[in-house]
C-alpha cells in the first residue's frame, strides 16, 4: 500500500512531503526553508525568528473569532539513527518509508514520526478549508532532540495564543500534562598513547533494541556501553588491559544499541575464556527483553596506539561505576520515573576519551543529584566533567480548563477515559512555559513505537484516531 492511500490522506501526504526533506538536529536549514515556503504559499503570515523557529499564523474560521486562541506546536528536527548495515546519509537523503500492515516504518533508519507526524498534522490544519478552528499560531521549533535550543531561544511576546497544544507524545490514549527536565553531562580526558604490549582482542555488542532514553528507560533494555564495561571489568580480575579504542552508542537521547572495544592483553585466549563466562550470563539475563542481543569476543589485529594499563583501568572502573537507568521513581505519581541517566555515547580514539550522558528528572534537586554523582565518579578517576544544555521540567496542572475539556471529549468520543499522565521525556512545554507562564499547555499525539531507533514505527489507525480527536478539540475550544 502506498502512503498516499492511507487515511487521513492529508496527514500522510504532508508527512511524505516532510520526510523528503533532510532534517537532522542542528542541521535544519532545509526543513526551515521548506516550512517557511509552505506557509508563504498558503498566503499566511509566516516568520522565522532569530534561532530558526518558524511561526505561521492563521485567522479563526467564521464564527470562531471569540474563542481562545491556540498555539499548535511540534519540532522540525528528528533523531538520525540507522542500522550499521544500512548505507544512508541523513543530511542529503529523504527517509525511505514502507507500509507494513497497520504500521508505517522506514527502511533501516529512524522514521521521523517523532515529531514529523505532529508537524504534518499542523500543516494539514493550516492548509485545510473545511475544519473549524479558533485563531491559530503554528509554532515549528528546531533542535528539540539535541538541546531544545529552539524552545530556549523563543522570546517572550512572539506568541499571543492562550492555549498550547504540543503534538509530541507517543500513546494515543494519553493526555500529557507534565514532563522531565534534563541536563547533558559530558566526561572527557586525554591520555598519552603508547604501543600495545600484548595480543589484540575485539569485543562487540550489538542487536539491542535501543529506544528513547526517557520513555523507555524503565523497560530494562540493554545498554551496549554498560554491557561492554561489564565485560572489560570482568577481565580485570585476571590480567591487565590496555584500551586501544571504544566506539559505543550515538545520540544522548537514544539508548545505545551497539558498541565495540579493541584491547591489548597479555594472553588473548585466557581473556576470551574469562569473559565468555560472563557473556553467557548476560545473554541469559537479557534473553526475554533483548532477544536479538549478540556478543562477539575474538582475537583481532590493530595498528593503532593504546593507552597505559593504569589509565585503561581508570576508564573501565568509571564505566562500571556510572549510574545508568532509573535513579528514582516518583513518590507522588504512580509508575512515573522521576530521575534517570543514560550513558549514551562512549568514544575512545587516539587517547581521547569522551562519555556523553543525558540526565533527566521531573524534580530539579534529583536531577542535580544524579548529575553530581556522575561528576563525582568521573573526577575521582581524574576526568573532566561539563554540565550543559540544562532545561526545566513541566509542572502538571491537572485542573486546567483545556485538560478537562479534552478528557470530556475523549471519553464521549471513544467510550473510555484517557490516561492523564506526566512523562519522563523532555517536552518543550516546560521551557516555553517559562516565558509564557499564563499559557495552558497539553501534549498528546498518535501511537509511535521504537522512537529514536531504526525500529521506529507509526500506527495507522492511531493516526486516524488522533486526527479526529484534534479536530473535535479545535471545534470546541471555549470562549475567551
Amino acid at each position: 500500500m502506498e502512503l498516499s492511500n492511507i487515511e487521513p490522506q492529508i496527514i500522510w501526504k504532508n508527512f511524505s512531503r516532510l520526510n523528503a526533506v533532510p532534517r537532522p538536529s542542528k542541521k535544519e536549514e532545509k526543513v526551515i526553508a521548506f516550512i517557511k515556503g509552505f506557509g508563504e504559499d498558503l498566503g499566511l503570515e509566516t516568520t522565522v525568528d532569530a534561532v530558526g523557529n518558524v511561526i505561521i499564523k492563521k485567522p479563526a474560521t467564521a464564527g470562531m473569532e471569540n474563542r481562545k486562541s491556540i498555539v499548535l506546536q511540534s519540532h522540525l528536527d528528528m533523531v538520525c539513527q540507522k542500522n550499521n548495515d544500512v548505507n544512508f546519509d541523513f543530511e542529503t537523503e529523504g527517509i525511505k518509508m514502507e507500509v507494513d500492515g497497520d504500521w508505517v516504518k522506514a527502511k533501516g533508519t529512524t522514521l521521523g514520526a517523532d515529531n514529523g507526524l505532529g508537524v504534518a498534522t499542523i500543516m494539514s490544519i493550516l492548509e485545510s478549508s473545511d475544519i473549524p478552528h479558533p485563531a491559530l499560531e503554528a509554532l515549528f521549533t528546531i533542535d528539540e532532540e539535541t538541546g531544545m535550543t529552539g524552545a530556549i531561544g523563543l522570546k517572550p511576546g512572539q506568541l499571543t495564543g492562550e492555549i498550547l497544544l504540543n503534538l509530541d507524545t507517543e500513546e494515543d490514549d494519553e493526555i500529557d500534562i507534565g514532563c522531565a527536565g534534563g541536563v547533558d553531562v559530558t566526561i572527557t580526558q586525554n591520555y598519552a598513547a603508547e604501543a600495545p604490549k600484548g595480543q589484540i582482542v575485539r569485543i562487540e555488542v550489538k542487536g539491542l533494541q535501543g529506544g528513547h532514553s526517557g520513555m523507555d528507560i524503565h523497560k530494562g533494555f540493554g545498554n551496549s556501553n554498560i554491557i561492554t564495561g561489564r565485560l572489560l571489568y570482568k577481565a580485570l580480575e585476571k590480567q591487565n588491559i590496555q584500551l586501544i579504542s571504544i566506539d559505543g552508542g550515538g545520540l544522548r537521547n537514544a539508548i545505545p544499541r551497539e558498541a565495540a572495544a579493541v584491547v591489548s592483553v597479555r594472553n588473548a585466549q585466557e581473556f576470551i575464556e574469562e569473559v565468555t563466562g560472563l557473556k553467557k550470563e548476560i545473554l541469559e539475563e537479557f534473553a526475554s527483553v533483548e532477544p536479538g542481543i549478540q556478543i562477539n569476543i575474538e582475537s583481532s589485529t590493530s595498528s593503532d596506539q593504546a593507552i597505559s594499563e593504569e589509565d585503561s583501568k581508570k576508564i573501565i572502573l568509571t564505566l562500571k561505576s556510572l549510574h545508568n537507568g532509573v535513579y528514582r521513581m516518583s513518590p507522588d505519581v504512580a509508575d512515573l520515573v522521576e530521575a534517570s541517566n543514560n550513558v549514551a555515547r562512549v568514544e575512545l580514539k587516539g587517547g581521547e576519551l569522551k562519555i556523553l550522558n543525558l540526565t533527566r528528572s521531573s524534580v530539579e534537586s534529583s536531577k542535580d543529584s544524579v548529575a553530581e554523582q556522575l561528576k563525582s565518579v568521573a573526577e575521582l578517576a581524574g576526568m573532566n566533567v561539563e554540565f550543559s544544555g540544562s532545561y526545566p521540567g513541566w509542572k502538571p496542572k491537572p485542573g486546567s480548563e483545556i485538560v478537562q475539556l479534552m478528557e470530556k471529549i475523549y471519553t464521549e468520543k471513544f467510550s473510555e477515559k484517557p490516561h492523564v499522565v506526566a512523562c519522563h521525556a523532555g517536552l518543550e512545554c516546560g521551557i516555553i512555559g517559562a516565558n509564557y507562564p499564563e499559557m495552558e499547555m497539553v501534549s498528546f499525539g498518535p501511537t509511535i513505537r521504537g522512537a529514536h531507533s531504526p525500529d521506529e514505527k507509526a500506527n495507522i489507525p492511531s493516526a486516524q484516531k488522533f486526527w479526529s480527536f484534534l479536530k473535535d478539540i479545535l471545534a470546541n475550544i471555549p470562549q475567551k
